[in-house]
């Protein structure tokens, strides 16, 4: 255990210390979280991670609070509007799928850099559009930043050790997430407002309003992506390009990761477990707002702020889904994960019913936060089990995973924008959310035990008892 808990770097790092306690025998990968600590290499790159796409869901959804002064000034229909959304999360399906092999390939710094500042050109120019097809092209464009949540989960998975990887990737996951929430209300109710202000003298203030407004984010989103690049590390040695020339690394082929990723089963049932929970925050994001103002009559700033508690709850819910995914492994191994897993979907599902039949404005939101809640753990608990299905393409499985939540949010938009009775819609993803909890029966992850049959491993259960001791705090300083 003393091995475990030492701080001087393995051979092949570009450091001569860590700040937190880390597994020589894992590539020097962290075995605890220090929230307070913004040290390189391991929680530098925690907080870029999450910052990262903290911005990047902010400028994704910066639109979706706009939507309904964006259809009155355009004069589009309610079907429209939802086309847009959809093609918003399409685009990103592809990027989730290319993305993942060149994480493994590239390391998640570079790429999240890169995506973050190219996202952020479409953003500032969502002033332009005319008609519907320039908004369908924008809002596609836009929609490349939410690739960034495979850099985000693949980051964290490289820097910390699968044991508190559930904790690590639901933690940078929900507060990313978080920006969907944030750019409801910094959108709509902040920024929206103070803009129409800042044009009161124009013949149509809330349109000149809406048309300069998402330049703010869009210059905040590329000034970051360069800054992430140039302060943080692809893994705990140092960044991949250096590790291979000097051969402390070898190359990895992006086809072959992307393979063996999807070969195995295991992925495509978190696919449509992520569908049916990521894929519900997507649909509520862009649904919330316009469901709130269009069933209680609520203005654009009051309706943006309620639909803004929806992702709020990503500041607790996502980590608290995780959290309890490592600590139930810690109990009953993968086992545990996967009841965490189940119990978070179903619950899910049925709040979908609740939420939909609330007889009124304080109910739906009271039921909103609770369906919340679930919504995010289940998004933390099905991270919590990817770093375990084929560790080597961990990034092309999470790439894989999170092109699912992108797809659910497609069905279930699809569903909203084909039944002129919202009951309906509400009904089938209620619906398909249960019936994706009980997929984990199905799991079975070579070396780990299932939700009913199997068990863990000898190698497995040793590795759990070595690596999830507490470490003895320290007072060393950030770099």
């Amino acid at each position: 255990m003393t091995e475990v808990m030492k701080k001087k770097p393995s051979e092949g790092s570009k450091w001569s210390e860590y700040h937190v306690a880390f597994d020589p025998n894992d590539d020097d990968k962290a075995t605890e979280i220090k929230l307070c600590n913004f040290a390189r290499p391991h929680m530098r790159a925690f907080h870029c991670s999450w910052l990262g796409f903290f911005i990047a869901f902010f400028i994704w959804f910066s639109i979706a609070p706009l939507l309904p002064e964006i259809k009155k000034s355009l004069q589009l229909e309610k079907q429209q509007i939802w086309t847009s959304n959809i093609l918003a999360v399409t685009a990103t399906i592809f990027c989730r799928f290319l993305f993942g092999p060149l994480c493994d390939k590239l390391g998640g710094r570079l790429l999240m850099g890169i995506v973050l500042m190219a996202a952020s050109i479409p953003t500032a120019l969502t002033g332009v559009v005319r008609n519907a097809g320039e908004l369908y092209a924008i809002r596609s464009f836009i929609g490349i930043a939410g690739g960034t949540f495979v850099m985000c989960q693949y980051w964290t998975s490289r820097m910390f050790t699968k044991e508190v990887a559930g904790t690590a990737n639901s933690l940078v996951g929900g507060w990313g997430n978080l920006g969907g929430g944030v750019t409801q209300i910094v959108m709509g109710s902040a920024l929206f407002p103070l803009f129409k202000t800042i044009f009161a003298d124009k013949e149509n203030p809330a349109s000149a309003a809406w048309r300069t407004v998402c330049i703010v984010p869009a210059v905040v989103a590329f000034v970051w992506g360069f800054i992430l690049m140039k302060i943080s590390d692809d893994c705990p040695k140092g960044n991949y390009s250096k590790l291979k020339k000097s051969g402390d690394m070898p190359d990895v082929s992006a086809s072959a990761s992307f393979r063996s990723g999807a070969m195995n089963l295991n992925t495509w049932i978190l696919f449509l477990q992520y569908g049916c929970c990521f894929g519900v925050e997507l649909t509520m994001n862009n649904l919330a707002a316009s469901y709130f103002s269009e069933k209680y009559g609520a203005k654009t700033e009051v309706a943006a702020a309620i639909a803004s508690i929806f992702g709020w709850m990503n500041l607790f819910a996502r980590g608290l889904g995780g959290f309890s995914s490592d600590k139930m492994n810690e109990k009953l191994g993968m086992r545990g994960r996967l009841i965490v897993q189940s119990v978070t979907l179903v619950a899910e599902g049925v709040l979908v019913f609740v939420f939909a039949n609330a007889p009124s404005l304080a109910v739906s939101v009271t039921v909103m936060v609770f369906f919340s809640i679930f919504v995010q753990a289940a998004e933390g608990s099905t991270y919590g089990i990817v770093p375990y299905v084929n560790p080597p393409v961990t990034g092309s499985i999470a790439g894989i995973v999170g092109a699912g939540g992108n797809v659910g949010a497609v069905c279930f938009g699809l569903g909203f924008r084909q039944f002129e009775d919202e009951m309906k819609a509400f009904t089938l993803m209620g619906s398909c959310i249960i019936v994706s909890g009980l997929l984990s029966l199905f799991v079975c992850i070579k070396g780990h035990s299932g939700l009913v049959f199997g068990q863990d491993s000898d190698e497995v259960k040793k590795s759990r008892e070595t690596t999830l001791q507490i470490p003895v705090p320290d007072e060393e300083a950030n770099n």
